[in-house]
């Protein structure tokens, strides 16, 4: 049976760890933040670690990630940021202690791959949501949306949008992350089962070709077609070429798997944008998707 982490309360404990990037601005709204919501806040080494473009090197952010996952003390962790580097050591972590005691993992971008090693190896739900570096800049409805998933209250989500949805209903977990790391790990030990689910995908800073090429890695790999629903969050700051690739992202993801009928949802409000609402990832929702509205209502 699927264990599920317990969800916060006042007086909690949660830590903050570097398992990718450094940690190259203050991080301290973060920590105001989590205290007003009445949690201690616990430091990891990486927060202030640097080697290379990392948080420290790799020893140092799987001793770091490790230590959190281990303390009995600590409820849930939070990774700082994203950006690359954690492939390098999700193999050297010992989920022993977690999978035995769950604590809720708080990430999104190149987290995907925590998130996906943990729902496929262990089905034990992590949350997809805001990380202290975005803090700052996160809006105020994204970052309550965080505070009440944490503390227990169900996520539900509804929104009007012109885009070219499908229309559809269905109701299976949601999966998924970050493009570009979900195809990073396609053919390991990370790599989740799509079949039955809800994918959820965003990117940033991508060409629109690299896109299609990465949706199509997907397709061959036989991962979308029995998928229940999609959601596409935020593609951002897509580059495009001297020679422009001509469709839209919606036309791009429709044309790839508009024919396999199931619901999809475009502009959801989750991904590198300011209003990065939480999803609870390997947990059931609905997804209702009308000609110009969208709702997500976890079960």
């Amino acid at each position: 049976m699927t264990k599920t982490p317990a969800y916060l309360k006042k007086g909690d404990k949660v830590g903050i760890v570097c398992p990718a990037w450094k940690a190259e601005t203050d991080i301290n709204p973060a920590i105001k933040l989590l205290e007003a919501w009445g949690l201690g806040v616990i430091i990891g080494k990486t927060v202030h670690s640097s080697y290379r473009q990392y948080a420290g090197s790799d020893e140092l952010r799987t001793a770091d990630f490790q230590n959190m996952l281990d303390s009995d003390e600590i409820k849930a962790i939070f990774a700082a940021r994203g950006g690359y580097g954690s492939v390098r050591i999700i193999d050297e972590i010992d989920f022993t202690s977690f999978e035995k005691d769950p604590k809720w993992i708080i990430g999104f971008s190149d987290i995907t791959v925590i998130h996906s090693h943990i729902h496929q190896l262990f089905a034990i739900p992590t949350i997809h949501g805001q990380m202290p570096l975005t803090i700052p800049d996160a809006t105020k409805a994204s970052l309550n949306s965080l505070q009440d998933t944490l503390f227990g209250k169900k996520p539900f989500y509804t929104y009007k949008s012109k885009a070219p949805h499908v229309p559809g209903e269905a109701t299976a977990p949601v999966i998924g992350g970050n493009l570009a790391l979900l195809v990073s790990v396609l053919g390991s030990v990370s790599d989740m089962d799509y079949d039955g689910k809800i994918l959820f995908i965003e990117d940033v800073g991508e060409f629109y070709y690299a896109i299609d090429r990465m949706l199509y890695t997907l397709k061959r790999a036989g991962k979308l077609a029995k998928l229940q629903g999609l959601i596409v969050g935020g593609f951002t700051n897509l580059k495009d070429n001297k020679v422009a690739f001509g469709w839209h992202i919606s036309e791009l993801i429709k044309d790839i798997v508009g024919a396999y009928g199931y619901p999809i949802a475009f502009d959801f409000p989750a991904g590198h944008i300011d209003d990065n609402y939480t999803l609870i990832l390997g947990r059931e929702a609905t997804l209702k998707v009308t000609q110009d509205t969208v709702s997500l209502r976890y079960i």
